[in-house]
């Protein structure tokens, strides 16, 4: 199995009701600005642990390091009686966890997928609170028109009695071995004992010892309300923090649009942050930051210092 070079502490916060998991590295006393790494969706603040051990002995010394887990993904609570997410409350979690990290102090902000859109929109609420901003390959959705909110709350609804049904559920895996072979499933580049690492704090056994995502099943609901390009791209503009915009050469876009929105139009809406900057990482998909963690985490150093 892979060993972490930093391995990382663990601290449970009070956050808006919730007990909220973070993952911490590097110094807790460092006046440099704190590091921030956000998670995509069905993932874990654990899954920046290969970038961690890349980053260099001085740059880890020398700042705080912290990535939660989002509610209701790894060991953070879903909240009580919760049956959906909405995307707001991850802005509000994102501005209690900086307000109880770094007070009055602007941070570095790195989002990967899920998170790199949540960082996005975040920066252009409260630009004065970021510092540095990276997106890793959190493209956005495309746009919707109003004619498609009719099926989009019917579908909305759907999922919601499916959920209360229990038939809308996490898949069960008999065996740790089990979950690493399905992480492997989803990203052939993620070698072996990175695969049995990550599959030790991506899913946990339960009494019956079956192994369980870490991930709320009412996570897989669709969002009730359509997607506002045009509300993102007033965000976007409203950054103020040179932001670097992170993608893979593999475009996975292709294959989850099937034409409805393509890199180039990802490419296009970039253009709405003033300060931005893009890169490429070679050989490497989605999950850029377990294919390449050296490259990642060298364009992370190179940007915040």
């Amino acid at each position: 199995m892979y060993q972490s070079l930093r391995p990382f502490q663990t601290e449970w916060i009070p956050l808006r009701g919730l007990r909220y998991h973070v993952r911490h590295w590097g110094s807790a006393t460092s006046t440099e600005p704190p590091l921030v790494l956000l998670h995509g969706w069905m993932d874990v603040g654990a899954s920046y642990q290969f970038v961690v051990d890349a980053f260099s002995e001085a740059f880890v010394q020398g700042r705080r390091i912290i990535a939660p887990d989002w509610r209701g993904f790894g060991l953070t609570q879903p909240p009580a009686g919760n049956d959906h997410y909405q995307f707001p409350d991850y802005l509000a979690d994102l501005e209690r966890l900086l307000e109880h990290y770094s007070p009055g102090q602007a941070v570095d902000l790195v989002g990967h997928s899920m998170g790199g859109n949540i960082a996005m929109m975040y920066a252009g609420v409260r630009p004065e609170r970021i510092r540095r901003l990276i997106n890793l390959e959190g493209f956005g959705m495309p746009a919707n028109t109003p004619e498609q909110a009719p099926a989009r709350y019917a579908q909305w609804l759907n999922e919601l009695h499916q959920y209360e049904c229990g038939t809308l559920t996490m898949k069960a895996y008999d065996s740790a071995e089990a979950v690493a072979q399905r992480l492997i499933k989803t990203n052939p580049r993620l070698p072996q004992d990175k695969a049995d690492w990550l599959a030790q704090h991506w899913a946990q056994a339960n009494a019956q010892g079956e192994w369980r995502i870490l991930g709320d099943a009412a996570h897989k609901i669709i969002n009730a309300q359509l997607y506002r390009v045009e509300e993102v791209l007033a965000l976007w503009r409203a950054i103020t923090a040179p932001t670097l915009a992170v993608e893979a050469t593999d475009n996975h876009m292709a294959h989850w649009w099937q034409g409805r929105y393509t890199l180039e139009q990802y490419h296009e809406r970039l253009q709405a942050v003033s300060n931005c900057q893009q890169a490429v990482v070679q050989d490497a998909g989605h999950m850029l930051h377990h294919d390449q963690p050296q490259a990642v985490a060298a364009l992370i150093e190179g940007f915040v210092s």
